[in-house]
């Protein structure tokens, strides 16, 4: 039986994929970050040790628990929790960056770097991270989640270079817009983060103000997680995965305007976005 870890398997992408590599025969490992989550979880069958990202100790202790549970065996993990802080950069505390990249960029990292030598040893093993259309193309007043996932990126790309060789494949999963909760899980990092009512900017807060706060509507070419699953699959299921597999229409798009056009077409383009 084939083992991975995913984290952010509270809901969205991460609840989606550990469900259908379950049933795909699958042994998983989906962790959350609330105990509350996990213990969901558990609850319809799931293994779901708690980790958090920012919290080193519970990284160590999941990855402990999973080598326990395999016999010192992982063949995968994903890398797929996160969250965002909607805001112009310049409203932007220095803290507040620094706390998301704790999660989405750092987190991965330590737990990518404790999975390594179990992988090495054993000749083979998948590491996906999932970016973003934003670690192709960056939009306004999402600072904070593009520069994370723009680092993500040349983290991922240079350890993929490194792993040549080794039998461990890195692969980035790159999403456009899905159905997730991330538009919610935002609204206490805007409050904590920005302060909009004081800013230079606040009439421009207005449409972002209303996007995050009204009823969930579904943006254009919006997918359900289900699309990042099957990916994910395939990318498991391959000998030789690709070193990205892109997901929705605007992330095909935005790659093929950042390739082909000037800069200053694509910041026209992204200023209607």
């Amino acid at each position: 039986m084939k083992s991975i870890l995913i984290t952010g398997c509270s809901s969205g992408i991460g609840l989606d994929c550990a469900r259908a590599l379950r049933d795909a025969g699958w042994q998983v490992f989906a962790s959350c970050r609330k105990q509350e989550d996990c213990d969901r979880l558990m609850a319809e069958g799931l293994e779901s040790p708690r980790l958090d990202y920012t919290d080193q100790q519970s990284i160590t202790d999941t990855v402990s628990f999973v080598l326990d549970r395999t016999g010192g065996t992982l063949d995968a993990i994903f890398n797929n929790g996160a969250y965002a802080i909607p805001g112009a950069v310049e409203d932007l505390p220095t803290d507040g960056l620094r706390a998301i990249f704790e999660t989405n960029l750092f987190g991965y990292h330590e737990l990518t770097r404790q999975v390594i030598p179990v992988m090495r040893h054993q000749g083979h093993g998948h590491i996906l991270n999932c970016s973003s259309v934003l670690g192709v193309v960056a939009l306004r007043y999402r600072g904070a989640y593009n520069a994370t996932k723009f680092a993500m990126e040349g983290l991922s790309d240079t350890l993929r270079r490194e792993m040549r060789g080794t039998g461990i494949h890195v692969v980035l999963i790159e999403p456009g817009p899905i159905t997730t909760s991330i538009r919610e899980n935002a609204r206490p990092h805007f409050e904590k983060w920005i302060d909009w009512k004081n800013s230079a900017r606040s009439k421009a807060y207005g449409p972002l103000r209303e996007r995050l706060y009204q009823e969930y509507s579904k943006d254009t070419f919006e997918l359900p997680a289900s699309a990042v699953t099957r990916k994910v699959i395939r990318a498991l299921n391959s000998s030789t995965p690709k070193a990205r597999y892109r997901i929705t229409t605007p992330t095909y798009l935005m790659e093929g305007f950042r390739r082909i056009l000037p800069t200053r077409w694509v910041d026209a383009i992204v200023a209607c976005i």
